[in-house]
């Protein structure tokens, strides 16, 4: 049965790619292209070149922290719809850090560094903390929550990058010191170890969900609420924790962005994040491997796509398209394959297969 379910989690979300780009496809035909072609330069503006593939994992990273927000919240059955709010505040929590902390004390940097990071960390989980708060102690909705937070935390940084922490009459922040920088893998590339350090949180997260008690108990939360209160599990308790720990994953995602690539806050900073996070986070099957191996999918249209457009005259929405259906695809896939009938079914096949 496990092999089966695996199976499944596993063929889903391929089968929804390949109908994906299928449907991409026909809509390159009716507009006089060939598909071939432009999937040809979509791969090669993605994994063509190292430039490319650096590029591609750069893009990546946030997305993988925020699919993982979503994972991890989703996996105790609630909805943090608020990761792009916690992810921007867990980067203003840095940039203050980075760029305020070095004028007032002198410290060493990599203990600035350690410092900045732990304040993404917090604020991200703080953020995240309010709407389980309001869940747990009033019974409010977390989705209209979480969504309205992301509203504030965008407008708390328009007022800080237009306001108190703007640099030289431009509505954008100081920059992060070189020293604060996170190190690129070599010279050559724009990949930095802040990729690595996203990989890393997603193995961490496998492990406690798949391999601790407190990560069954936190899945079986997600999957029955009433009988884990029956069996003594606190699911408030474990609701709470839940949002606090999606917040600190954006939070700290945050943090790497804003060490490793964007350097500084400025308008439009962290901008879909989030909800590219839960696309992800579904895509994924919420399996934070399957997260990172979506984000990484995620990132490769994106960036494939403006070579496409470049060298083959196809506007980047047709790649918009794609993604929506990739999504649509797979939701219906896996409603589908619940339904007891069609399980039955496919079980059934699976057997003899």
């Amino acid at each position: 049965m496990r092999l089966q379910e695996t199976f499944f989690k596993v063929a889903i979300p391929l089968i929804a790619i390949l109908l994906a780009f299928l449907v991409g496809g026909m809509i390159i035909v009716a507009i006089g292209k060939s598909p071939m072609e432009a999937y040809l330069f979509l791969f090669k503006g993605s994994f063509g070149s190292e430039a490319a593939l650096a590029t591609t994992l750069v893009k990546a990273t946030p997305l993988i922290f925020t699919g993982l927000a979503a994972t991890f919240a989703y996996r105790c059955g609630v909805f943090n719809l608020g990761a792009e709010g916690q992810f921007i505040m867990g980067s203003i929590a840095s940039i203050m850090v980075a760029t305020l902390l070095p004028k007032a004390v002198a410290l060493p940097a990599p203990i600035i560094f350690i410092i900045s990071m732990i304040a993404g960390i917090v604020f991200g989980g703080f953020w995240g903390a309010l709407p389980g708060m309001l869940k747990v102690w009033r019974g409010l909705n977390e989705l209209i929550v979480s969504i309205l937070l992301n509203y504030v935390a965008t407008l708390f940084m328009s007022y800080l990058v237009n306001g108190p922490m703007m640099e030289r009459n431009i509505p954008q922040t100081a920059a992060v010191g070189d020293q604060l920088r996170i190190p690129l893998l070599s010279n050559t590339m724009r990949l930095h170890y802040g990729f690595f350090a996203a990989l890393l949180v997603a193995l961490l997260i496998h492990y406690f969900l798949f391999q601790t008690s407190k990560g069954l108990q936190l899945r079986s939360v997600g999957l029955n609420q009433m009988a884990s209160k029956v069996y003594g599990i606190n699911v408030s308790r474990f609701v709470l924790i839940s949002f606090i720990i999606s917040g600190a994953i954006a939070g700290l995602g945050g943090s790497i962005e804003v060490h490793g690539y964007s350097f500084r806050l400025m308008p439009g900073y962290g901008s879909g994040f989030g909800f590219d996070g839960v696309a992800i986070a579904l895509i994924g099957q919420l399996n934070p491997i399957g997260t990172v191996i979506a984000a990484c999918f995620y990132a490769a249209l994106r960036t494939g796509a403006n070579m496409m457009q470049v060298a083959s005259g196809i506007p980047t929405s047709v790649v918009a398209i794609v993604q929506a259906l990739v999504i649509i695809f797979v939701i219906a896939g896996t409603a589908l394959t619940n339904l007891p009938k069609t399980k039955a079914l496919l079980l059934k096949v699976f057997k003899e297969v």
